[in-house]
């Protein structure tokens, strides 16, 4: 590894304080990728961060202390991945019963009329991008480890709605949102879509479809299959929008004119894990991507990873966040999402970087 990188993660994790005081998703990333490079390297530091985050909040009986049961937030679900991890690496049934809460939790989330999940309670009949990777791996992992495998056909449906609602034929791309009611302030009145291409959306979005095609089962190839097709369409069509120089993505996806618009370090990293790891499973071409996506990653690093005038190491150029709403608040346009702080070391673009390290390894061994 390179010794930048290496002295960068290890301070990183070292000075890491949770992101949140109740149970986030960006912690989760933050684990996700530890649990990543732990198997991409076998070093205990990435087992221990995982481990020792998890023991003080999941207690012998399976509870998560710090869950906000009080409101429904798909992003709540995201951090139960590294239960698995706990799980595999300890045999600790806590663990097991802690990822069987978060289950029965989004049993009874609230879903949109076509069946797909709300993002959360305070922005009702909406799909998001976001929420498909917070949830739909997840799902996956448990259903085909703990659920009988019988969830498959929901997982693959609740895809197949967002090609059906966010894709748009002629960019190849995916909005960021949808307001089933085509109510919102930020939602076009005939499509309910959100009016432009956030970078970061499109990663979530790849990223859950990769993860749920390395979880299922073989066995469920109908439902295998359909992901398969619904990633590699997506690959194809935002790779088209990688900067010439760098293989790196801008903030508004297809907006590169644009003033102020600014090749953005989380939504890079995802597209450089998911396309990785899509040529790691076989469903991409390896001699077609892998070279651009190994150079993308080391330009990521060189252009993103700086070391400050006290020695200490940052991963700069991260959107610090992005939403939609609610009500006449961040209304999707370009000039609101180039509006959004520019930061550093944010764990929603070090948890993906992480990822996309592990594959690069990978794809280097």
């Amino acid at each position: 590894m390179d010794t930048r990188i290496e002295a960068f993660i290890r301070q990183y994790l070292t000075g890491y304080t949770p992101y949140k005081t109740y149970w986030n998703y960006e912690d989760g990333c933050v684990l996700v990728g530890c649990a990543d490079l732990f198997a991409a390297t076998g070093e205990a530091i990435y087992k221990d961060f995982v481990l020792s985050y998890l023991d003080k909040l999941i207690t012998p009986d399976g509870k998560i202390t710090n869950y906000p049961a009080d409101k429904y937030n798909i992003d709540s679900t995201n951090c139960g991945k590294a239960l698995f991890f706990a799980y595999d690496q300890t045999g600790d049934e806590r663990y097991k019963k802690a990822a069987a809460y978060l289950t029965e939790r989004l049993k009874t989330h609230p879903r949109c009329a076509c069946g797909n999940f709300w993002h959360k309670e305070i922005y009702p009949e909406q799909i998001w991008l976001d929420g498909l990777y917070m949830a739909q791996p997840f799902r996956v992992e448990y259903d085909m480890r703990f659920g009988g495998k019988k969830d498959a056909a929901d997982v693959v449906k609740q895809f197949q709605n967002v090609r059906a609602y966010l894709y748009d034929d002629q960019k190849k791309l995916y909005y960021h949102a949808c307001d089933m009611m085509k109510q919102q302030p930020w939602a076009n009145k005939e499509t309910g879509k959100s009016p432009n291409f956030w970078l970061r959306s499109m990663g979530w979005y790849l990223m859950a479809l990769i993860d749920c095609i390395d979880k299922m089962d073989e066995m469920l190839y109908e439902h295998l299959r359909a992901l398969i097709d619904l990633f590699r369409e997506a690959i194809s069509g935002i790779v088209q929008y990688a900067d010439p120089a760098t293989g790196l993505y801008y903030q508004v996806i297809d907006r590169a004119d644009v003033e102020g618009n600014y090749l953005e370090t989380s939504g890079s990293a995802m597209v450089i894990y998911s396309v990785l790891k899509g040529v790691r499973l076989g469903l991409l071409d390896e001699e077609k991507y892998l070279p651009n996506a190994r150079k993308a990653f080391e330009n990521l690093s060189g252009e993103k990873l700086r070391q400050d005038d006290q020695g200490l190491w940052h991963l700069n150029g991260i959107c610090a966040v992005a939403g939609l709403g609610p009500g006449e608040k961040r209304d999707g346009s370009v000039a609101y999402y180039l509006s959004e702080p520019i930061v550093a070391d944010d764990a929603k673009g070090v948890g993906p970087y992480l990822m996309a390290l592990s594959e690069f390894l990978r794809a280097k061994a």
